[in-house]
């Protein structure tokens, strides 16, 4: 801990309570362990609680705490602030708890690499690992699959011109509705669906290298796997949990059947080999296709949406719990009539990334009939209450359903007015604060001679989360 900044009035004599006599160092070390809500009641008590619950070292470790030491690292490198006394951390706290909007700005490439910018396309992968932008394969106009690997370098300049690079050897065969998960440094890609419609079950590690003067490598080699393994799949949900392992859910499988099975892959510590084994829990989220997995903490593991058996769009939360090594599903049971606009939650083809406060961020996917979407829907995970996560009797509590409700929030968007989309990707730089977005199915103009207007599309845009630093 470091030296309590503040200065602290008063005698402290054997005369007032126990507590107000004991070092600050301790005080802080104790305050650390409460809730914020304590927090604010203590420096209401007395003078020495109100200066130390002012600490600026106090709310620094706090923002640590709650926001992550690797999320508060790469908000005072964006700021442009190193100096970590001078950062007003009681302000950026509040701030972050305050949010509620969001601002888009168009991102473009560096002049003459326009013949390196990724071209249209949907269900591809996109993801931010050491420092970059990943981008792999997706679909195309007619059915086609692609198969290249682009890579861009974002640093802490998160609105720099890019300039992309092209990864030309050892890729994967091209596909669409795959799915990659950062996992440390490495990317994680499994399955997905060719231009032939069949259905992949291979598993790719990825690695970016940079060198001093801010050159890209890349390089993809096949995970070496045992002989169990997830039956072929596209357009399922994946994620990453304790940076070992990968878990995912559901999906198209053969002769188009949608799956509601739940896979978990084990890394060895090299990494160059991984296990698969089946997870199997009563109850658990029914079959499905278009859904997201979202990674809330190192054992807990969001789903939301999707389409059903019945091509139903989905609007149920469940969590994976996969504390002590147990995996349990558990549905997160809310009233969608007692949510504002909660007539529009239910979607399919949609994103759904963890950024700064510990918030799901949702955005676009579409209806059930195929009504695009550009909105930004907030799940806010600290008000999903604890027994949830550790629930042994019931698994579904509808009693509760009132106070879920206030889980979800719309959240306003400024700036760069993008078009409604699904099937696009999305990802969230080191911070929490700045996601990217990029391509996705959007409508277009219908030609005479053309049966439909969708289009793919080719906009790269940044999300940024307002706060008033």
């Amino acid at each position: 801990m470091e030296e309590y900044e503040g200065s602290v009035s008063g005698n402290h004599s054997s005369s007032g309570s126990p507590i107000t006599n004991m070092a600050q160092d301790y005080l802080l070390t104790i305050l650390l362990l409460l809730p914020i809500d304590a927090i604010l009641s203590l420096s209401m008590t007395c003078k020495r609680f109100r200066s130390l619950t002012s600490s600026n070292t106090l709310w620094k470790y706090l923002c640590k705490r709650d926001l992550g030491s690797t999320c508060v690292e790469a908000l005072l490198n964006s700021s442009n602030n190193h100096h970590h006394h001078q950062f007003p951390w009681m302000r950026l706290y509040r701030q972050v708890s305050l949010m509620d909007s969001v601002c888009c700005h168009k991102l473009l490439s560096e002049p003459h690499a326009d013949l390196d910018f990724p071209s249209a396309r949907a269900s591809h992968s996109l993801n931010f690992v050491s420092d970059c932008l990943v981008l792999f394969g997706g679909g195309c106009e007619g059915g086609r699959h692609l198969d290249d690997t682009r890579v861009a370098y974002i640093g802490n300049d998160f609105r720099r011109m890019l300039k992309w690079q092209t990864v030309h050897a050892g890729i994967p065969s091209g596909r669409f509705g795959h799915t990659c998960v950062e996992m440390g440094d490495y990317l994680v890609l499994f399955g997905g669906i060719n231009d032939r419609g069949n259905r992949q079950n291979d598993t790719w590690l990825g690695q970016v290298v940079l060198n001093e003067n801010k050159g890209i490598a890349f390089s993809w080699k096949m995970l070496e796997v045992d002989n169990v393994a997830p039956p072929p799949r596209g357009a399922h949900g994946a994620c990453c949990i304790d940076e070992k392992r990968m878990i995912i859910h559901g999906g198209i499988g053969l002769h188009g059947l949608r799956l509601g099975d739940t896979w978990v892959l084990e890394l060895s510590d090299s990494p160059c080999h991984g296990t698969w084994h089946e997870i199997v829990s009563y109850p658990s989220p029914p079959p499905r296709s278009g859904h997201t997995l979202t990674c809330i903490g190192r054992s807990r593991t969001i789903l939301f949406g999707g389409r059903g058996l019945g091509y139903e769009v989905l609007d149920d939360v469940w969590l994976l719990d996969t504390y002590q090594g147990y995996f349990k599903w558990v549905q997160i049971v809310y009233d969608l009539q007692s949510i504002s606009d909660g007539v529009s939650l239910p979607r399919v083809g949609h994103t759904a990334t963890l950024v700064l406060g510990s918030r799901l961020l949702i955005y676009g996917g579409e209806d059930s009939y195929r009504h695009r979407k550009n909105d930004f829907w907030v799940l806010d995970i600290s008000a999903i209450p604890y027994p949830y996560i550790t629930l042994q009797h019931p698994t579904t509590v509808s009693s509760k359903k009132e106070s879920m409700a206030r889980m979800w929030k719309r959240w306003k968007s400024s700036g760069f007015e993008a078009r409604a989309r699904s099937f696009h990707r999305a990802c969230a730089d080191r911070s929490g604060r700045y996601l990217y977005v990029f391509g996705g199915m959007v409508d277009g103009f219908l030609q005479p001679s053309e049966p439909s207007a969708l289009r793919f599309d080719a906009e790269l845009f940044l999300v940024e989360l307002v706060l008033q630093l």
